[in-house]
């Protein structure tokens, strides 16, 4: 397998800590994971993909581990031009691919519409396009499986909970949405924790949650997006409890060209840990293929 290498980048809004894997000057494949994450949900992933050619480049986000953890930024906005400054420090002639899941998908899909220059080909991994997101919190069900982005509102208990005895709520929360926690050992967990051990990580974790709730109370977010013109593909853990299937469906207003969805059965929401050769391989698809030459599934 292809070996893992840490980068440390100063970008203009801060210094940004990063797994690496594959060649320098292959096709640049940002990583990008969700919460209560890390660089690290894309161990596995990263050296199929440095395998296969590209240069596979999976950063901590802004808070988390490695990365500054700035007490402001945590916009949506501000997150997306992280991401933007990423890739045109690794890769300043031409666009990046994007890879995100989770919250990292959401700032994917907002890099893509807003930013359309900076991204090549998309692929997200159990996370829903922003405006379906709130189209579909008018349903009961859906409501319901998204309570806890409204307990995260609350000040100072979501982090301190999170945070105690070592962060063990982060892995006993990612453990729970496994369909199969044999998959994910305790060693990885615990390096999830451990990023969650302090209640300023914690936190700065969790202003994703409230600069998102602020925004949509202000009508900021989610805008009248445009339409997203990279080649996208949808990676989707059937077995996902906290976001349903019908986030999956009716995309193509968003979109400039037809898109993909494929499931993953038997997979829970954190595909890239549960099923990352699954993952890695349809990324590895959407990267190589042809738009438009393989057919939906």
């Amino acid at each position: 397998m292809t070996a893992l290498s840490t980068l440390s980048l100063p970008l203009p809004s801060l210094r940004m800590q990063a797994l690496e894997a594959g060649p320098p000057d292959g096709p640049l494949v940002l990583l990008l994971h969700g919460f209560p994450e890390s660089s690290e949900s894309w161990r596995e992933v990263l050296p199929i993909l440095g395998q296969a050619g590209f240069r596979a480049v999976a950063p901590d986000l802004r808070g988390y581990g490695g990365t500054d953890r700035p007490k402001s930024g945590y916009d949506i906005d501000t997150l997306a031009r992280d991401i933007q400054q990423l890739a045109r420090h690794l890769q300043p002639d031409r666009p990046a691919h994007v890879v995100g899941h989770d919250w990292g998908g959401a700032i994917a899909f907002h890099l893509a519409a807003w930013h359309p220059g900076s991204v090549d080909r998309l692929a997200v991994v159990n996370a829903p396009h922003m405006e379906a997101m709130v189209r579909n919190l008018t349903n009961p069900v859906q409501l319901l499986r998204s309570s806890y982005m409204f307990y995260f509102q609350l000040p100072w208990l979501p982090e301190r909970q999170l945070s105690r005895k070592g962060g063990a709520a982060v892995a006993r929360l990612i453990r729970r949405s496994l369909v199969d926690p044999s998959r994910v050992s305790e060693e990885r967990l615990a390096r999830f924790a451990a990023n969650f051990s302090r209640p300023e990580a914690a936190g700065a974790a969790l202003a994703y949650y409230r600069k998102a709730l602020i925004g949509l109370l202000l009508q900021r977010w989610p805008r009248r997006t445009p339409r997203i013109r990279a080649p996208f593909r949808l990676i989707w853990g059937k077995e996902d409890k906290a976001l349903g299937l019908e986030l999956t469906k009716g995309l193509d207003p968003w979109f400039e060209q037809p898109i993909q969805v494929d499931y993953l059965p038997g997979v829970g929401h954190f595909a890239p840990l549960e099923a990352p050769e699954q993952v890695a391989a349809l990324v590895r698809e959407h990267l190589t293929v042809s738009p438009g030459a393989a057919a939906p599934r």
